[in-house]
Formats: structure tokens, C-alpha cells, sequence
């Protein structure tokens, strides 16, 4: 992992959806600023756009799927965006947990879904 790519995470509201963007590096030490980004109670659908992500660890996944089950819960729903980095696509098939996310190529493909 690039020691100087720590993450940077902003978020927005889109066409009524919660949109949050990650820029550069997800690991141990910063992934619980997704999962409070993650927790915002009122918008139906939740986009997290990966397309600036350089590389993700299983920390960053497991707040990920918390999200899921959390807005499965709550029958609201989470769309992962890419593109995807290769590193951050290989997490997603290494641990088989690509299908348990609804992915989309890009953030305007993930509005329309």
C-alpha cells in the first residue's frame, strides 16, 4: 500500500442518494470513517464510488458488509460504483463476496439502478 494515498472520503446527496466517494487508501486504521459515512439514516439508496480507491483491506470490507446487512435491515439499498483498481476488483473475488453487493460500472450507472 502507497504509504502517501490515506484516504480522503466526502459524501454528498445525489438525485435523493447518499453518495460517498473514497480517494486513495482503505485499511485498518481509517475505515471507520466509511462506516460513519455509512451510517447516514435518511437517504433510500447508498452509492459508495470506488473508482479512486487505489487499494482496500478486509477492514474495509467488513464495514461494507455491515453496511449491507445494515441497509438490507432497513430495505434501503447500497451500490458499490467503479470502475474498480485491479487491487480492490481482487479483494472483492478472493473472498467471494462480489455477489453480495449490487456493483455498478460507474456513479451514474449506480443512480439509474
Amino acid at each position: 500500500m502507497p504509504a502517501d494515498s490515506a484516504a480522503v472520503i466526502t459524501h454528498s446527496v445525489e438525485d435523493e442518494v447518499w453518495v460517498i466517494r473514497i480517494t486513495g487508501s482503505l485499511d485498518h486504521d481509517n475505515a471507520e470513517l466509511l462506516g460513519e459515512a455509512l451510517s447516514h439514516p435518511d437517504a433510500p439508496r447508498t452509492v459508495v464510488d470506488l473508482s479512486r480507491t487505489e487499494f482496500a483491506d478486509s477492514t474495509f470490507l467488513h464495514v461494507l458488509l455491515q453496511a449491507q446487512r445494515q441497509h438490507d435491515g432497513q430495505g434501503r439499498r447500497l451500490v458499490v460504483a467503479g470502475p474498480f483498481h485491479t487491487i480492490v476488483r481482487r479483494l472483492f473475488e478472493v473472498t467471494g463476496t462480489e455477489g453480495y453487493f449490487t456493483l455498478a460500472e460507474d456513479v451514474p450507472s449506480a443512480l439509474r439502478v
